[in-house]
């Protein structure tokens, strides 16, 4: 990648993420407010386990530069219109990568939502916790 080109992330399957996500009662914890940006830094717990970080990344920011190559948009619009989200990894952090430039709270919700029916948790199981600004 050269300077101002888009970053290109590695996408990953959901089965190959920490069987725990799929077990336990999870929460997504923000770093900060959602109003930080196009990408929000966050992190997975549960009771006895190491925290994984996962940020939320909203693709289609594109100024000054674009947030993510072409082939990681197009794919995170297609997994999300057939209600699913697109995990991708980048700066050795999980992503749950999302249509659009900013993040707001239902997204975040529904983002999260998606990946936990991808790891085959049981429902009510995930928490989000926010950061007001």
């Amino acid at each position: 990648m050269t300077a101002g080109e888009p970053s290109s992330y590695d996408e990953v399957d959901p089965f190959d993420l920490p069987e725990w996500l799929g077990e336990c009662e999870v929460t997504w914890e923000a770093e900060r407010g959602l109003a930080t940006g196009h990408r929000v830094a966050g992190s997975l717990s549960a009771d006895g386990r190491d925290p994984l970080p996962c940020d939320l990344l909203a693709v289609d920011d594109a100024y000054p530069t674009p947030v993510a190559a072409d082939p990681v948009r197009v794919r995170a619009h297609q997994v999300w219109r057939h209600g699913e989200v697109l995990v991708v990894t980048g700066e050795g952090h999980l992503l749950l990568a999302v249509p659009g430039s900013r993040l707001d709270t239902e997204t975040v919700l529904v983002a999260v939502g998606r990946l936990a029916r991808a790891v085959g948790a049981r429902p009510g199981s995930y928490a989000v916790r926010l950061r007001v600004e």
